[in-house]
């Protein structure tokens, strides 16, 4: 009876998580689908009074599928498609949020997430590997940066811009940019892949420099790729996380061309503040990059959270 009792109460536990992680899910995905219905609809299907979830209403029927008026006029509005016969598909996309705003996103991002993980693997490594004067006092002072937000930053990294902007004739926006991502993502990126080279045996190297390999060369050969997988969760949580940041850039950078995605939405907000179907267009295309690479690497992603997991 009493393991008849526990197993019931197991299943019962069971069907509660279940229920719990159902409700979660309905909660996150109801918002996105709604995204995804108000980009596709026409304008006056958006204003009418009282709102329909689907535009396919009709005299006699409140929901025919058949008579769905789907459209896609928030993506044009966003993307510009125009004739051109020297494109491959005999049109091009002149709107700014395909041509400047996310192919910036993309160069910030990209590079931020590459220095990030290159600068966090020796710093992790040495950090792992070797035991110096201050060692403890500077990880301790790496995980008191990391606990600073950006925004408290914000007021001093402005004034940097100004000054810089005015002195250095080769000044960049774009460089300024790209190293304040970096000073802001590298401090936890060190910890995180110090744990991975904290689990990785150290017989491992030892034998590498026995067969003849320099240090450097049991790094690249032998250590680097067994803590891939905190290189890599590394590189996604910098790149996602420059890719969604917006106050940051929208303060240090002067030009408009060299604004990321996220001032494009911004600046569709403010031109589209009606068109509801604009605005959600254009948060989809902001997404969309983010949810092609999450799905690609996902498997990489939550194998390196479960191994840092447990290895911690």
């Amino acid at each position: 009876m009493r393991l008849i009792s526990h197993r019931s109460q197991r299943g019962l536990e069971s069907s509660l998580v279940s229920i719990a992680l159902i409700i979660v899910c309905i909660l996150v995905i109801v918002p996105i689908l709604t995204t995804v219905i108000i980009s596709f609809k026409k304008q006056a299907d958006i204003t009418r009074k009282p709102p329909v979830l689907f535009p396919c209403d009709t005299e006699t029927s409140k929901l025919d599928w058949s008579a769905c008026r789907w459209a896609t006029e928030g993506y044009e509005r966003v993307l510009v498609p125009k004739p051109s016969d020297k494109a491959l598909l005999g049109f091009e996309l002149t709107g700014k949020m395909f041509k400047i705003y996310i192919p910036n996103t993309i160069f910030y991002a990209t590079v931020t997430s590459f220095i990030v993980a290159f600068l966090a693997s020796l710093s992790g490594f040495a950090f792992s590997r070797y035991k110096f004067r201050g060692h403890n006092a500077l990880m301790a002072g790496i995980m008191a940066v990391t606990g600073v937000p950006l925004l408290t930053n914000l007021l001093a990294l402005y004034q940097m811009g100004i000054i810089l902007r005015k002195t250095l004739p080769f000044y960049n926006d774009r460089l300024f940019l790209v190293f304040t991502y970096i000073g802001f993502f590298l401090p936890i990126s060190v910890w995180i892949v110090k744990g991975f080279f904290d689990a990785i045996p150290r017989d491992l190297e030892e034998s590498a420099l026995i067969d003849g390999c320099t240090p450097l060369g049991a790094l690249a050969r032998i250590v680097m790729p067994l803590a891939m997988p905190g290189l890599a969760s590394v590189f996604l949580m910098t790149f996602i996380g420059v890719w969604n940041e917006f106050i940051v850039a929208y303060l240090l950078v002067n030009k408009n061309e060299y604004k990321p995605a996220m001032f494009g939405l911004y600046d569709f907000l403010s031109q589209n503040i009606i068109n509801l179907q604009v605005i959600a267009a254009a948060c989809l295309l902001i997404a969309a990059p983010i949810i092609i690479l999450f799905l690609f690497t996902r498997r990489t992603f939550f194998k390196a959270m479960v191994e840092g997991a447990v290895k911690g």
